[in-house]
This record gives C-alpha cells, sequence and structure tokens, in this order.
C-alpha cells in the first residue's frame, strides 16, 4: 500500500458517477485516478498503482468481471464492485472472478467508505506473518499464496481469506 493518501483507481463509463466518487472520495482524504473503459483500467492499475479499485460492471468495452478476472491473473489489488446489477448471479459471478466486495447502485457514501477502509485494513496486515506448511501444502500468509507441490493454486480473495481467518 502507497504511503500517505491511499490511491482509489475509480472505473466507471458515466462521468458524473466519477465525478460524484472524487468528490466524495477527495473530502475524505483519498487520491482518486479515474477510468471510463476496462482497457482504461488495466492500463491504470499497471501505470497508477492504485491500492484499490472500485469497479463498475457495465463498461463500454471490457464487461467488469472480465476486467476483474484479467487483474486477477497478476494483481492481488483490493476491488469493489460497484454496479446496478443486483441479481445473485451477477454477485456470484463477480466475487468468483475475483472481487474482494460488491455493492450496488444506489449506495450510500458511508457504506462504501466503510467497505473502502475494511478492504484497506485487510492489505495493511503486518509483515511477517508466518508460512504454514503440511506436507505438500503451503500458505503464506504474507504473500497470500498457496502452493502444492511448488506449484501455485489460484484461489478467490475470499477463499484465501479463509486461510488468514483459520
Amino acid at each position: 500500500m502507497s504511503i500517505g493518501k491511499p490511491r482509489v483507481l475509480v472505473v466507471d463509463d458515466e462521468q458524473a458517477i466519477r465525478r460524484f466518487l472524487r468528490v466524495a472520495l477527495t473530502s475524505q482524504a483519498y487520491t482518486v485516478i479515474e477510468a471510463a473503459s476496462g482497457q482504461e483500467a488495466l492500463s491504470s492499475a499497471i501505470a497508477d498503482k492504485p491500492d484499490i479499485i472500485i469497479l463498475d460492471l457495465g463498461l463500454p468495452d471490457i464487461d467488469g468481471v472480465e476486467v476483474t478476472r484479467l487483474l486477477r491473473q497478476w494483481a492481488q489489488i483490493p476491488i469493489i464492485i460497484l454496479s446496478v446489477r443486483g441479481s445473485e448471479s451477477n454477485k456470484i459471478a463477480a466475487l468468483d472472478a475475483g472481487a474482494d466486495d460488491y455493492l450496488t447502485k444506489p449506495f450510500g457514501v458511508g457504506e462504501l467508505l466503510a467497505r473502502l477502509r475494511a478492504s484497506l485494513r485487510r492489505m495493511a496486515r503486518p509483515t511477517g506473518e508466518p508460512v504454514f506448511t503440511s506436507g505438500d501444502l503451503k500458505v503464506d500468509l504474507t504473500k497470500r499464496i498457496v502452493t502444492v507441490a511448488d506449484r501455485e493454486v489460484q484461489l478467490t480473495p475470499r477463499s484465501m481469506d479463509c486461510f488468514v481467518c483459520w
């Protein structure tokens, strides 16, 4: 996590939503980076190194679920989905793709801020947590990596949290 103000990448194709979130988040000492498409989000995640991402599912080029899958191939940045899609199947798809949280529009700013703080707290765990080993299974709690017979096993953030809480 960056030192100073947490950096939030807000990804939404609606300029009004991005503007609203920029005002709400900057008033709470967050630095806001904006993207209007999935491709912009992926590029910004690499270039700007945000501490957390707020991601809409309905993007003009790449669906937010696919953006989440692509990000999870190389990054563990917390992702909070913020979408009008409120069905259980949409929530399951996003969470299974690697999203850490899901909030439906319309939303309360207070709840969004609380979810941001909770996600950032989870990422700010102190270093030096133990590595659990049992036979071929190895769980590095600090790096959030699980390996079996020296091959990395891809887990959703929620599944990894089970190891951390265990």
